[in-house]
């Protein structure tokens, strides 16, 4: 089977409609994606109880999935099929607000390896958390 690769040209409702098969991202925890080129992306989440710890504060493995997903589009757009083999994530704070939002850049791209920083934030820009994320290029 040969892998899919998203072209650059796609349009926003392309690209959602080929990441709707992140099912954990986008059905589980809520995930939407509000813009994508390649080597960038931007996502969003609005927060409810379920992505709260048992302090109330909104549960780490929520910013991380923002993160993982946020590269994901980022690196797969208008480039071979691309899977994360690291990733490091500071947690910077509390979300202030209602609303996630990743935005992930590609810093560097060589030929089967890219490195992308993710930087989490409410709504308000307040830091959640920043994530650093190597990629390997399938093609």
């Amino acid at each position: 089977m040969a892998d899919i690769v998203i072209s650059g040209e796609a349009t926003l409702e392309e690209i959602r409609a080929f990441f709707s098969n992140d099912r954990y991202a986008t059905v589980a925890c809520g995930a939407a994606i509000e813009e994508a080129r390649p080597g960038f992306s931007r996502v969003s989440l609005l927060l409810g109880d379920n992505h709260r710890n048992g302090l109330g504060s909104v549960m780490g493995g929520v910013s991380f999935t923002m993160g993982d997903f946020a590269f994901a589009v980022a690196a797969n757009v208008g480039n071979p099929p691309t899977v994360s083999t690291n990733c490091s994530i500071d947690f910077l704070g509390t979300a202030k607000t209602d609303k996630l939002v990743a935005e992930c850049r590609v810093e560097k791209d060589g030929r089967s390896l890219c490195f992308a920083r993710v930087d989490v934030t409410d709504s308000s820009g307040n830091p959640v958390a920043r994530m650093n994320v190597t990629g390997f290029r399938r093609g």
